[in-house]
């Protein structure tokens, strides 16, 4: 369409008030920082507004939980003044079987129709692609409905339908590049499902041309990258952009990976589904015409991306190695326990806690519930209660523990040092890496 990026920005206020949901993730956050830049004022919406105010400097934070939003009345005062409405809310799974319905279909239904009472005059919805008459998982089902409710309404407007997209810090690019890291890699079938990533600050730009453009139609653009590409050809690349050397690739049964979907799905933190397999599956590719256009530039290919091992590669290997290190240490302690409590002689062991100086009536106590809570440890060290608090807490009481056992036994058995399988020295290995376990975990709550 000649002339029609000229016209996008053409009489554009200097400052336009935006109304912004889902601003804390991954694209409300870049879209908010991008408006912002542009000396834009912008009312960023979460359901938990962030507690450093300083480092949000220049945004306006309200509340608002899309999950409880019921009705009109609570949403047109926030949209007072606003000029244009940004929905970025979106989740990609749904642990209660009500959460996509609410948040995707029937909250920005009212949102929708709440700008419409209170003049806003543009809404850009952020939705999916494959929302379209052919989506048959819930994800897809929902953001449809919510398009459709856009579409149906007064109001100009810019529905933003990405595909996969890519984003060093992203939840998606995190875990399909630690999958990419893997010493080997697993493919659903034989990895030619087809996909169509795109750079994340391509889907920025357009949501703010979108949001931006005073005289354009309303219309559903594909976001999506030039290259269209098959599942394992994208593991490669991200295996490159995060410095690992070229995946050893070894092809699943899809049974086998729908089986492990509905396991997964049902873990806390658990990233594949059902949905998620069935979606892959369908295929999720398009025209990068519309994406073109808007931009006035074809869309960034990430084949041509340098490579990022500092920041892509680093967080994608520790995805798998941290959870690797905790199974480790936990089956130390876990085999620890089963050891004293039943393989090693009861005799023997008694022996030794007469060496250590533990009281004749006390030596039976003392072997059975330091197994038991070695047993602990190791169960706590694989799943570990939120509500229990960080689980430094836990690295801490293990460490502690460990040197307590060390100076014990090197005071009352010094000879252990010496033994040829070196029941102390391998102390040292397990401190360091629990101490690398509190670093860590110091790091991600920061």
């Amino acid at each position: 369409m000649p002339g029609h990026k000229m016209s996008l920005f053409g009489s554009m206020p200097s400052v336009m008030v935006i109304f912004l949901t889902g601003s804390t993730g991954l694209l409300g956050s870049r879209i908010a920082m991008a408006l912002r830049a542009g000396g834009h004022s912008v009312i960023c919406c979460a359901r938990r507004p962030p507690a450093d105010a300083r480092a949000n400097e220049g945004f306006r934070f309200v509340t608002l939980d899309f999950a409880h939003v019921h009705d009109q009345a609570t949403l047109i005062p926030l949209l007072e003044g606003v000029d244009v409405v940004i929905n970025a809310v979106g989740i990609f799974s749904d642990r209660t079987g009500h959460d996509f319905q609410r948040l995707h279909a029937d909250a920005p239904a009212l949102l929708f129709d709440a700008s419409v009472r209170a003049g806003v005059r543009r809404i850009v919805q952020i939705s999916a692609l494959g929302a379209d008459e052919h989506a048959v998982s819930s994800y897809h089902l929902t953001k449809r409905a919510a398009d459709d409710a856009l579409r149906a309404s007064p109001v100009s407007s810019l529905i933003v339908q990405p595909s996969l997209v890519f984003a060093p810090e992203g939840a998606s690019t995190t875990f399909l590049s630690a999958w990419s890291t893997l010493p080997v890699v697993p493919l659903p079938g034989r990895g030619l499902q087809r996909i169509q990533p795109v750079h994340v600050d391509d889907v920025v730009e357009l949501v703010m041309r979108g949001a931006l453009a005073t005289d354009a139609v309303s219309e559903t653009v594909a976001a999506v990258g030039p290259e269209p590409m098959t599942m394992r050809s994208y593991l490669a690349v991200l295996a490159r952009l995060a410095g690992a050397s070229a995946p050893r690739f070894v092809s699943l049964p899809m049974s086998l990976v729908r089986i492990s979907a509905r396991i997964g799905e049902r873990l806390p933190g658990g990233f594949v589904s059902s949905d998620s397999i069935g979606m892959l599956e369908r295929g999720n590719t398009a025209s990068a015409d519309g994406m073109t256009r808007w931009l006035g530039r074809p869309p960034r290919p990430l084949s041509q991306l340098r490579a990022m091992p500092e920041s892509l590669g680093v967080r994608a290997k520790l995805t798998w190695l941290i959870p690797l290190l905790i199974a480790s240490v936990a089956a130390v302690w876990i085999w620890t326990a089963i050891v004293s409590a039943w393989l090693y002689p009861r005799a023997e062991s008694l022996h030794l806690l007469q060496r250590v100086g533990a009281p004749a009536g006390t030596r039976v106590f003392l072997l059975y519930s330091a197994a038991l809570f070695d047993l602990l440890l190791g169960c706590l060290s694989l799943w570990w209660p939120r509500r229990l608090g960080p689980r430094t807490r836990l690295w801490h009481c293990q460490i502690a523990l460990i040197i307590l056992y060390t100076v014990l036994i090197s005071w009352r058995l010094p000879e252990f040092w010496l033994h040829p399988y070196g029941p102390l020295s391998k102390n040292l290995p397990m401190l360091a890496a629990l101490v690398l376990l509190v670093q860590l975990d110091r790091r991600n709550r920061k």
